[in-house]
Order: C-alpha cells, then structure tokens, then sequence
C-alpha cells in the first residue's frame, strides 16, 4: 500500500524518520511545538519532494525558533524578512506567512478545545474529506494532500506503512487512534 516503505529501506535521508517517526501515535500527542513542526515540514513539502524538506528539517527548525508556538505566533516583518532570506529553508512568501498564522491559530485552540492536540483528538474519527474541510476552516495553506500526510504521520489517517512492513508491527502494537475505529470509518462518504 505504502510505497514509502520501500524507498525509505537504506536511504540516508528517510530511513530514520520512516521507522522512528511516520505513522507513529504520539505518546499523550500533547507536543504542541512538535505537532507545529509537522504541520509545517508537511505545508513546506506542497509541490516539492519529501526528501528536500528532511534535507532542511534542521535548518528550518532552528530558523522556526525550534517551532514554539507563542514565539512564530510573534513574528513581524523583520522575521518574516529574515526567513526569506534563510538559504536553509524553502522560501516561499506565502508558505512563511501562513505558517506563522497558523501559530496564531493554534494558540486560539488552546482557549477552545485546550490545544492543538485536543482539537484534533475532540474532532477524530474522520475521514480525509472531513478532515480536509476542517483543517481548511481553522488553519491555512492546508490542502488535501498536507492534511492527509500530516495525520497519517501522528497515526490519524491509515496508510502511512504496508501490512508487512516492521515499523507497521511496531505502531500497531501501540495502536493508533484510527486503529481504535472502525475502518468504514475512513471510507469517503457518499454525497
């Protein structure tokens, strides 16, 4: 199913994250700052490669302030200027804004639902579709395929490892919320 699986296998680049990271529940999934990370490696990635954004995952990280909501959610011209100017990020104009509003906007969720994490625990199970309409209403830049990837990556979604593949074993013996429902669940709904 997943193709991942294959090309990560003795790839430098991927291999780490693929079986330490992808389609793993986060424990508690509370990490405000790494569910940002994410949420933002995965709006970078639109339209580029998966590998070019683990290539910058470190320089973009530290450029991000290490993604502390509060302090992204603070940014001003100055940043935003020396964010385009960082070689060690994709720098896109609209990609940089929007990321630092969705730091306001997740800061709105903590007066809503307590935070990100419980936004998105308060509103599973879901499928793609309803996901996607969601994230759109509440965050931007967040297209289909950036939802979908991101809530595979922190075990949402299915599909982010094959049946056989050994980090597949690994994350369901912790069983990830869209392990705990139904499967029809996921299916896309018939309007």
């Amino acid at each position: 199913m997943s193709w991942y699986c294959e090309a990560a296998k003795g790839n430098p680049i991927h291999e780490s994250y693929h079986d330490t990271e992808y389609g793993f529940p986060l424990d508690g999934l509370d990490d405000e700052r790494y569910l940002f990370e994410l949420q933002s490696l995965e709006l970078f990635q639109a339209g580029l490669s998966w590998e070019l954004i683990l290539k910058k995952r470190a320089t973009t990280v530290a450029a991000f302030d290490n993604f502390k909501v509060d302090t992204v959610a603070a940014y001003g011209k100055k940043d935003t200027a020396r964010l385009l100017a960082d070689a060690g990020i994709i720098r896109n104009k609209l990609k940089v804004a929007s990321i630092i509003e969705n730091a306001n906007r997740i800061q709105g969720l903590r007066g809503s639902h307590g935070g990100f994490a419980a936004w998105i625990a308060a509103h599973h199970p879901l499928n793609r579709a309803e996901w996607t309409k969601l994230f759109r209403q509440t965050f931007k830049f967040m297209g289909g395929e950036i939802v979908n990837e991101f809530l595979m990556c922190i075990g949402y979604l299915p599909g982010s490892h094959h049946a056989d593949c050994a980090a597949y074993k690994r994350i369901a013996r912790q069983k990830p919320p869209w392990m705990q429902v139904d499967p029809k669940v996921f299916e896309p709904s018939k309007q």
